[in-house]
């Protein structure tokens, strides 16, 4: 069944971050050696964004809604632009880009459970591995790190109450188009982030 392309020319999406109890999120592989990214897949048309999400969590990381909790969702639509030489230009509708609702979901399961052959598609990821909670915005193709970022504040404001995690060192080096929401909690120091309830 197609993806809902809307009339804009964006591809509806629904993007996963887990989170496991020490704060580290999960970050695929993607099949082939081609990146690292977090889950997310396209909604169908007339699909409800929950019953796209919990589809996307099996299909690509073998995950039941028994082996998550949901935290936070983001309130709106971001969007990213595709750079033109990825736009197939003779498909009908035309896709220029995806625009995603993210969900952050704490990890209820064990290692163990997570797979990738849970659908009969080709897999989307062939490795997986946890890291801190900034790191998938330097992993992340480049033109996906503007919405990298703002579903990582937006949603970290709800995991982390009081306060984001701090920002890692080489936090000045990722591109972006502009700083940081400045009415965003200031970043934790790593001590306090250790001493935070989980």
């Amino acid at each position: 069944m197609s993806d809902w392309i809307d009339g804009d020319g964006y591809r509806a999406n629904v993007g996963i971050i887990l989170m496991r109890g020490d704060g580290q999120l999960f970050l695929g592989g993607r099949a082939g050696g081609r990146g690292w990214q977090f889950p997310q897949g396209g909604v169908r048309p007339g699909e409800d964004l929950h019953a796209a999400l919990y589809r996307e969590l099996h299909e690509e990381v073998g995950l039941r809604p028994d082996d998550v909790e949901l935290v936070a969702q983001t309130r709106t639509w971001l969007r990213y632009r595709l750079p033109p030489r990825y736009v197939r230009k003779h498909s009908l509708p035309l896709c220029i880009g995806q625009k995603q609702r993210w969900f952050l979901l704490r990890f209820k399961a064990a290692d163990s459970q997570l797979r990738f052959d849970a659908t009969g598609e080709p897999p989307e990821f062939d490795r997986w591995r946890w890291v801190e909670y900034w790191d998938p915005i330097r992993e992340v193709v480049y033109f996906k790190r503007q919405v990298y970022r703002k579903a990582l504040h937006e949603l970290g404001r709800r995991a982390y109450p009081s306060g984001l995690p701090a920002y890692p060192a080489w936090w000045p080096e990722v591109p972006s188009p502009r700083a940081p929401d400045a009415r965003s909690p200031a970043p934790r120091s790593p001590a306090a982030r250790a001493t935070a309830p989980r």
